[in-house]
């Protein structure tokens, strides 16, 4: 793609620091004023242009799946009726905090991808989504009150901040009737979504590589990252390192170089959680040297999802911090099909039950076995699935765990406050 006539190109970022270049230096928010002087004005081009750069960069999705966005834009632009784009940067995973991130320090970056995306499928109006009582959406609104010259319509929406409302189905859902829960009929969204139209759900991370690819290209974009997973990406380091927080890195980085990244280990770590809640436990041995890359997350037996990483710490007990985060996400079911309304909440009781002790004869393992490959692939979303993920990883990992608490040995973690940023259930949940 190219530049208006006479207007100089920006020199690309350099390094592993892309989306964040500058803000991280500054720490401060990027106004239009500074968004303009770091990346200079969008590039000209028409769909067929943009959808191509986009397909030879390889740009797969940030939101999680991984999803290749060329095959994306291509469905939404060949559907029938004017498309609407819609950018995810609700954080609904309580382990990831990148969409925060990068709505507060590069809110401009995002509203350019979202203005190309349209351009690409010939949307005439998109939709940014927030969290309800998210502080970054303050940024959202400042920056589109400043690109109010947009040809695009282009409006913020505070979203019910709960765990399957930022799914795709679920936030259309939502802009369609209020209800920000998944459905479970096709089509999908990229055929008819909001309004009726085709809409392209893309994560706000995803849309903002998009702005950075369409001025600098897609070599540029292959200069860092994998072959099958290229670019950078924004991964949230929590639990038991020194200084937490969300980090760009390029994808293929191994986990232990991440987390060195954020300080290295506060205390002697037994495992790391990855993927955000839906993802899974790899013992900290094996963790160290995989690279933060699909292929290789993949091979390893476990997912990139979210590109979340929670270091545990040795004196932590693992089966108890996979029975808290079950039983949120029980919590946090649409309550829609019965493997999320009776099979969550009943392997977050067996694994309650591991953490009592309850299982000196086996029968409670079994059960819960036998209970998650039941569960797999027969949700109405993909939230079970995730969700029995998480449970058996936790098995495999933890084993040494489950056979103490089997034993009889107190868990002296079983009530302390949790490594994992799992909120606690409410009254209101309690009761469900």
């Amino acid at each position: 793609m190219t530049v208006a006539a006479g207007v100089p190109r920006p020199d690309p970022p350099s390094g592993s620091v892309r989306l964040l270049a500058g803000s991280v230096e500054s720490g401060s928010p990027a106004g239009w004023t500074d968004h303009l002087a770091r990346y200079g004005p969008m590039p000209v081009g028409g769909p067929a242009e943009l959808i191509d750069v986009v397909d030879r960069s390889g740009l797969r999705g940030r939101g999680g799946a991984g999803f290749p966005m060329s095959r994306k834009l291509r469905t939404v632009a060949g559907g029938r009726g004017r498309p609407v784009v819609v950018a995810n940067g609700c954080d609904g995973d309580p382990a990831t905090a990148k969409d925060a991130a990068l709505l507060e320090l590069a809110p401009h970056l995002v509203i350019d991808g979202v203005l190309l995306a349209c351009r690409a499928v010939g949307a005439d109006r998109a939709t940014i989504c927030v969290g309800e009582g998210s502080a970054h959406s303050w940024y959202v609104y400042a920056a589109l009150q400043a690109r109010r010259h947009e040809d695009v319509r282009i409006r913020a929406v505070l979203v019910p901040h709960r765990y399957v409302a930022s799914e795709e189905s679920a936030l259309v859902n939502f802009l369609n009737k209020g209800d920000a829960r998944p459905t479970v009929t096709p089509p999908r969204p990229a055929v008819r979504g909001v309004g009726g139209r085709p809409t392209l759900v893309d994560n706000v991370e995803t849309l903002a590589h998009l702005a950075l690819i369409s001025r600098f290209g897609s070599e540029w974009f292959r200069a860092a990252g994998t072959a099958e997973s290229p670019g950078t990406t924004l991964v949230t380091v929590g639990g038991a390192v020194r200084r937490p927080g969300v980090y760009e890195v390029e994808l293929g980085t191994p986990v232990g170089a991440v987390l060195a990244e954020a300080g290295g280990e506060s205390e002697p770590l037994q495992a790391v959680q990855m993927g955000g809640l839906g993802g899974g436990w790899m013992p900290i041995a094996q963790a160290h040297g995989l690279p933060l890359a699909h292929e290789d997350c993949r091979a390893a037996g476990t997912v990139l999802g979210t590109a979340a990483l929670v270091a545990l710490p040795e004196r932590a007990c693992g089966i108890a911090e996979t029975a808290r985060t079950l039983r949120y996400l029980a919590l946090e079911s649409a309550g829609q099909c019965g493997p999320c309304m009776f099979g969550l909440p009943a392997i977050a009781d067996d694994v309650d039950d591991l953490v009592r002790g309850g299982d000196a004869s086996g029968d409670t393992l079994d059960r819960l076995r036998n209970r998650l490959g039941t569960i797999q692939g027969r949700g109405a979303c993909a939230h079970p699935d995730g969700a029995t993920r998480f449970a058996a990883a936790a098995l495999r990992v933890f084993a040494d765990d489950i056979a103490d608490h089997a034993a009889g040995r107190p868990c002296p973690w079983a009530h302390a406050a949790p490594w994992l940023p799992v909120p606690a259930p409410t009254r209101q949940d309690a009761r469900k």
